[in-house]
């Protein structure tokens, strides 16, 4: 299988400053090699996972994001306890964040019928129906 990297292209202002392409051909087993180029310039690295997506301007392949470490994941949850404990430590601000919770309780209901239940199953009636099954 044969892929050309293709001359680096100046972009438009709104793009990028500087983009890779490269042309290539599908493989039989629907193979695609992406140049070292872009590669390197996009970590993409042996092993490391990708997305390919339907995009307007054709196949869109990116990167997936890293899932975070049990360490870093570990840290961010005591980061957060100790947060929420210093914010119930402070009667002040506790009552702030109540107040607050309870304006944002009253949005969720905008425009929407309080006797109207939604189901499991993506169906809706009024409380005032009798619900089937």
């Amino acid at each position: 299988m044969r892929t050309r990297l293709l001359k680096r292209e100046q972009a438009s202002d709104d793009e990028q400053p500087e983009r890779l392409r490269a042309t290539g051909v599908i493989g039989s087993r629907g193979t695609f090699v992406i140049p070292a180029a872009l590669r390197r310039k996009l970590g993409l690295t042996e092993g490391r996972h990708v997305i390919a997506e339907e995009s307007p301007n054709g196949l869109l392949i990116r990167p997936v994001a890293e899932p975070i470490s049990e360490e870093e994941r570990r840290r961010f949850f005591e980061e957060l306890d100790r947060g929420y404990a210093a914010l119930r430590a402070d009667p002040v601000a506790w009552q702030e964040e109540l107040e607050e919770r309870a304006l944002w309780d009253n949005t969720l209901m905008d425009g929407l019928d309080p006797d109207e239940v939604w189901t499991d199953d993506r169906t809706a009636y009024f409380k005032s129906e009798q619900k089937d099954g």
